[in-house]
């Protein structure tokens, strides 16, 4: 079989290869003369005008002519043919992963006679069945963006959603921007990015290695259903980044980006616990920088530099519930000794209100985070050929920051600080051999060195806590349920990866007859070496359990875990484009995908395997590897107009499976020894001591495993509506397949009753790892998931003309799962099927407008060179999981509550204590009149997964901005950014562990923290200098 795999890759390459993504665009068009017939052998001459690049090809015997594989950018066309005149478009934008149509129409004419039209770039996409769209360059630089990270610009796609507050790579990381988004149903680790047609994937979750900045960026693409079979390697959505080029002309520019907190308004939550200050948290940023960039030689190399630094000091507010003065006091006669008395010194103390008799503490500190940035850039672009050209580009970014309130901490003192360096490097040739065939080649490379360490250090015993660990790793990541307090850790630190991605890809496009083929593949090969610790967790579910240090539940690991884990992936696609009329075109597309099962260098990866027992040393974990993913689709001009398109398609994608899917295995025994107690009332100073003993928890992978798909299907119709307008309405729908999710199959036999009876009490005898050593929980990854997407979509686009420049969509969805993969765990992992319901990213109504305006002011320099640019988005709640802190049955918490009454959900008045009530219900631990959610001691709620609904969202951000002429070719920009501006409280979801005290369905904080779009009302201030 390996024999077989090989010798496909080989043949693969050296017989035709193909891109996994492109970055270039097509032009193609229809030759006619004045009756409409059309025109063979037609002379096509198309010319870049920022490089001068030249492409010539020839209409064929249908008239039609085509050139793949140009760099994004403006280009004039001229037609001749034998008999008529000449035929010129002076300027065509092409955009980037688009075909630019270029329909000409020749007249019989004398020699020497040339018609010259003025070409608008085409608003219908009438040439693909693919679903997405291109953010050009105006909207990248002149819209208003948070942080000013490209990502949050695919809002504007539809089906692209504001994420949820428990997304793990969608929430915002402070000065980085976020590391993926939701979109059409997909989950946050299945989007694909590219720059340049490279890998820009952190393969250890599948995220993006870091953001490009803006100013290097020229454009970008998302797309996000039904793709061309030239891509894959993952189902959710595929970005393409396009990077600025240097032109015929010498340009430079600096910039520098201010932010203060002293022209914020103050957030929502500083009101009820204001600062010494009395104003927000401090926030002082600098983003800075400059591009140069120019030709080397003209018409043959150009060059674009750029480096963009980041300063950013910012004080965290985090406020918690915490023990009262009362509860303090008690912690001195604590049972769990003087030691574990001290961790309440860890604590800060809380200013005290009694409503209804209920005596709570609430504390707020300042904890600091600064973020420490630089990002260099290099473009070197060359026509080696009228028939070749050379496009080097790379990009190196070193960044530092600290996070204090990382894992959901509510204390300021703990958290991380993390510094790391992350590149990535591409290299792409596009040779002519004829004008019907062009080939493109790729290679490159993406690499993440980061490193993560606590703040908070020390040893656990030192507070009397016994979890294993000799190391000063601080304490374990500590949270009491009923208080919703969560202090320590982080769990997992310290810990750091160092992954590079290489990728070389080649696609070979050729134009027969009615037929525009493209064929090809890939090859890609991943290195992760990784390590970690952990000080590890321990869960109270109630302020008196952790007065007496008596803990519900307890993870650790005594033991550093390392690995060193490689994987090796191929791809061939067939791609056709067959017009079969003049009306309808038909896409057909099979892709071939074999994605290798990952290796550990020292052969350190164990599994628990369930038929036997056994922890057993594997190489491969796994074997399933192969992926067969056809795409058809059709594209029917309906009147023959060119106005009126109606598109559809279906297609299979597969994803990928990232590190996170055997990572675990190389820290099972003997490498180390994970372990983990459940069932309450354990001592604090004898917890990895009994856990030793009966409660090694080791990571395991189904060796059934398989890669997870998507069957994706769109239907829409596109209407020209003049102006360079176009309407679009649709529909967009999805199934996914064996998706990844957590199952622990260790979970006690008899959940209703009183058993502590587990399916593996014990490891086999017969093992040679660890025989007979007592089990606790065993998390497995699994591949049960599945998932269902609907929605219907509304967009409406103007193309810039006229000074004018307008995009809005509003989408009407609904995506139902088992899981989504963003922290929490099913209920009953015996029948994960009862967890279906909305999945956590699920919006009901999504709207979102942007506009560019250069308002038409003319006259001397104050009048001339405003410019007003906005971004408006709305939309529904997030799902709310309502749980208990009851983990005895399955060890984590995830087990709803008895829904045995009526609840409703909405803002409510401000609370004494600061918090804002959203979950109007109330909480039994018995069945009583008027009880709404019943927290049962035994077995599993009826309440649904994801059944409450949580706060909105709104925000509208507005920039304004006068450029003034200081000579003939030098300008002064300045601008006013303002994010939120009419200041809308965006709230973050309430508390939704269910508990008869604490803050049960009560909001703490807005959606995100200061300094991020969702906090409150910022304002920034810049200037720029070009030339």
């Amino acid at each position: 079989m390996k024999r077989t795999v090989w010798l496909f890759i080989l043949t693969l390459f050296f017989v035709t290869a193909g891109a996994l993504a492109q970055s270039t665009g097509t032009i193609s068009g229809i030759v006619t003369d004045a009756t409409g017939a059309v025109i063979p052998g037609a002379q096509v001459a198309i010319l870049g005008l920022a490089t001068g690049s030249a492409r010539n090809t020839v209409s064929d015997s249908a008239g039609s002519f085509t050139a793949p594989s140009l760099q994004p950018g403006e280009y004039s066309i001229v037609v001749n043919a034998s008999g008529f005149g000449k035929f010129t478009i002076p300027r065509l934008v092409l955009e980037v992963n688009t075909t630019a149509t270029a329909n000409v129409k020749l007249s019989v004419s004398s020699a020497g006679e040339t018609v010259q039209v003025e070409a608008a770039p085409a608003p219908i996409e009438a040439q693909t069945t693919t679903l997405g769209q291109v953010i050009d360059r105006e909207t990248v630089q002149q819209i208003p963006l948070n942080g000013r990270h490209f990502l949050d610009l695919t809002n504007l796609t539809p089906g692209t959603v504001v994420p949820p507050n428990n997304g793990s790579l969608t929430a915002p990381s402070r000065g980085l921007g976020a590391n993926s988004f939701d979109t059409a149903g997909n989950r946050e680790d299945t989007n694909n990015f590219q720059v340049n047609g490279i890998n820009l994937n952190d393969m250890t979750q599948n995220q993006i290695t870091f953001q490009p900045s803006i100013n290097t960026t020229s454009e970008f693409k998302i797309i996000n259903s039904t793709f061309s079979a030239e891509y894959g390697r993952s189902s959710g959505s595929i970005v393409n980044v396009s990077t600025r080029s240097g032109t015929n002309k010498f340009h430079g520019e600096g910039f520098d980006y201010i932010r203060n907190n002293y022209f914020d308004a103050r957030n929502f939550f500083n009101r009820a616990t204001p600062l010494a200050s009395g104003r927000q948290n401090q926030l002082n940023r600098h983003n800075f920088g400059g591009a140069f960039s120019g030709p080397v030689f003209k018409d043959k190399t150009f060059f674009f530099l750029s480096y963009e630094g980041l300063r950013q000091k910012q004080g965290i507010l985090l406020t918690s519930n915490v023990p009262t003065a009362a509860q303090r006091a008690q912690f001195a006669t604590s049972p769990a000794g003087a030691a574990y008395a001290t961790i309440i010194n860890v604590l800060p103390i809380g200013v005290e209100t009694t409503t209804n008799g209920v005596t709570t503490a609430v504390a707020s500190g300042s904890s600091p985070g600064p973020v420490k940035t630089d990002q260099f850039s290099g473009d070197l672009f060359h026509n080696l050929t009228t028939a070749d050209t050379l496009h080097l580009y790379y990009a190196w970014q070193q960044d530092a920051r600290t996070e204090p309130n990382l894992q959901g901490n509510t204390v300021a003192g703990f958290g991380d600080h993390r510094g790391a360096h992350r590149q990535i490097g591409t290299i792409n040739e596009v040779h002519v051999f004829s004008p019907r065939m062009v080939n493109e080649a790729r290679i490159g490379f993406n690499r993440i060195a980061i490193s993560f360490n606590q703040n908070f250090t020390g040893l656990s015993s030192a507070y009397g806590i016994n979890n294993g660990v000799t190391s000063p790793l601080g304490l374990p990541q500590i949270t009491v349920t009923d208080l919703g307090l969560n202090f320590g850790g982080p769990s997992g630190f310290p810990q750091g990866r160092f992954v590079t991605t290489g990728v070389f890809s080649d696609t070979l496009n050729y134009l027969v007859g009615k037929h525009s083929i493209k064929v090809g593949g890939e090859f890609r090969r991943f290195e992760g070496n990784n390590f970690s610790q952990t000080a590890g967790t321990v869960n109270f579910t109630t302020t008196a359990n952790f007065i007496n240090g008596l803990a519900n539940t307890f993870t650790g690991n005594a033991s550093n875990v390392v690995s060193r884990i490689f994987d090796s992936s191929a791809a061939g696609f067939l791609q056709d484009s067959w017009k079969m009329t003049p009306r309808l075109t038909a896409e057909l597309g099979f892709r071939f995908e074999w994605n290798g099962t990952f290796t550990e260098g020292a052969h350190r990866f164990v599994n628990f395997l369930p038929g036997s027992g056994t922890l057993t040393q594997v190489d491969q974990p796994y074997n399933q590897n192969y992926n067969y993913s056809p795409r058809v689709g059709f594209i029917y001009d309906f009147f023959g107009t060119g106005k009126t398109v109606v598109r559809g398609g279906f297609g299979i994608m597969a994803d990928q499976p990232n590190e996170g899917v055997v990572s675990g295995l190389a820290g099972n025994p003997p490498n180390s020894s994970p372990v983990s107690l459940s069932g309450g009332n354990l001592a604090v100073g004898t917890l990895y001591t009994k856990a030793a003993v009966s409660g090694l928890a080791p990571s395991a992978t189904n060796t059934n495993y398989r890669n997870a798909y998507m069957e994706s299907y769109n239907l829409n119709v596109q209407q020209d509506l003049g102006f360079g307008t176009v309407l679009q309405v649709g529909y967009i729908g999805s199934g996914g397949r064996h998706l990844r999710m957590p199952l622990n199959i260790n979970q006690f036999v008899t959940p209703n009753g009183t058993s502590t009876v587990r399916p593996f009490p014990t490891v086999s005898a017969a093992s040679l790892i660890r025989p007979s050593a007592a089990l606790g929980n065993i998390s497995q990854v699994a591949y049960a998931g599945m998932s269902s997407y609907n929605a219907l979509w509304i967009t409406a686009r103007k193309s810039l003309h006229g000074g004018l420049e307008l995009n809005s969509s509003y989408t009407f969805s609904k995506s139902l799962d088992l899981n989504s993969l963003s922290g929490n765990g099913v209920q009953n992992n015996v029948n994960p099927a009862g967890d279906y319901g909305r999945s956590d990213f699920d919006v009901r109504h999504h709207f979102v407008f942007s506009g560019i305006w250069t308002l038409p002011f003319h006259g001397n320099r104050a009048k001339e060179g405003w410019l007003l640019a906005s971004i408006v988005q709305a939309q529904g709640g997030n799902p709310l999981n309502v749980t208990t802190s009851n983990t005895s049955i399955t060890g984590s918490g995830s087990i709803r509550p008895t829904l045995i009454g009526t609840y409703s959900t909405g803002r409510g008045a401000l609370l004494p204590s600061g918090n804002i009530p959203f979950i109007n219900a109330t909480v039994c631990t018995t069945i009583t009149t008027g009880c709404t959610f019943y927290t049962q001691t035994n077995g599993f709620g009826n309440l649904s997964r994801n059944k409450l609904n949580g706060p909105g969202f709104s925000d509208v951000d507005l920039s304004l901005q006068k450029t003034t002429k200081i000579a003939a070719s030098v300008n002064l920009v300045l601008r006013i950014d303002s994010f939120d501006l009419l200041n809308h409280v965006n709230l973050a979801n309430p508390n939704l562990t269910a508990s008869t005290t604490g803050t049960f369905g009560q909001i703490t904080a807005t959606r995100n923290q200061v300094g991020d779009a969702g906090s409150s009302r910022q304002l920034q201030l810049s200037g720029k200098f070009t030339f």
